[in-house]
């Protein structure tokens, strides 16, 4: 059996979900995602209404996951805060893909903007991310294009040095050479020949920021630099908490598993498809 014909034999999701870990942690993602696109409908009360009354209500009949200081239902609010989550989360890594594939195609495959494009590339991750990311937001303003195009500049040189180390190795194959010489344009090549064929690291690169840029969204949050605070996120809802965590711990608690167990699922997953898209790896599952 050749190296590479494992998971092509047995296709790309028997391959993924053959580990149970990948399973139950692609299968948690997508009942999280369905429930927070139904959260509309889902939710039984509005996250923004108020009662006085039952502030600090603890998890029972009344509130499921209990309310919170301003006496609003904290599952309600959970659900709603994850469409925001998850809408940064994908945005993120859509926009960080695109702008970090462009990048690292012309430093890879062009000589002579390899030492700038590198330079700048080395230049932007030699600053901490959530540092970079809160300078950016304060520029910017906290709305929630703005911290999706903050995050997006944090995390695209990531995905443009993988995709510049791995130009540098397609453009030298012989299919790419003959493409060349046989006069196909330049753009042609670098659709066709060479991002066609890196697209794997790029894929799991993607899925792994998609969780950074989550856990991002909800430590700018939680700092107060992230979104309008009147709109609910994981990590505003857990910066509210905090505040009376002695007498209501499960403010923090269930903002807090959400974040976790999300980010888990979605490091599992890359995890998968990164054996399973190897073919090194996957020959030997």
């Amino acid at each position: 059996m050749a190296a590479g014909s494992a998971w092509e034999e047995r296709g790309l999701a028997a391959a993924l979900f053959s580990r149970r870990s990948v399973a139950v942690a692609a299968v948690f993602f997508l009942l999280l995602t369905a429930l927070v696109a139904l959260a509309p409908w889902l939710a039984p009360f509005d996250p923004a209404a108020m009662s006085v009354r039952e502030r600090l209500s603890p998890p029972g009949d009344g509130f499921i996951l209990g309310a919170d200081v301003f006496g609003r239902d904290v599952l309600s609010r959970l659900l709603h805060a994850g469409r925001v989550s998850l809408t940064i989360g994908a945005g993120v890594a859509l926009l960080s893909s695109v702008s970090g594939i462009l990048i690292g195609l012309l430093a890879g495959f062009f000589r002579r903007l390899d030492a700038p494009l590198s330079r700048l590339i080395d230049a932007m991750m030699a600053f901490p991310d959530i540092l970079l990311a809160i300078s950016l937001v304060a520029v910017l303003g906290g709305s929630l294009a703005n911290v999706i195009i903050a995050l997006s500049i944090v995390y695209a040189p990531r995905i443009a040095r993988v995709v510049r180390a791995s130009t540098l190795v397609a453009r030298e194959l012989p299919y790419v050479e003959a493409a060349r010489a046989l006069g196909s344009s330049t753009g042609y090549v670098l659709l066709r020949h060479v991002l066609a064929n890196i697209l794997s690291p790029i894929i799991v690169q993607a899925t792994f920021i998609f969780a950074y840029a989550m856990l991002a969204e909800s430590g700018l949050s939680f700092l107060g630099v992230g979104i309008d605070p009147a709109t609910p996120t994981w990590g505003a809802m857990i910066n509210e908490g905090r505040l009376v965590i002695d007498q209501a711990p499960f403010l923090v608690l269930f903002p807090g598993l959400a974040i976790s167990l999300t980010v888990l699922s979605l490091q599992l997953v890359g995890d998968g498809l990164r054996d399973a898209l190897d073919p090194r790896i996957a020959n030997q599952m």
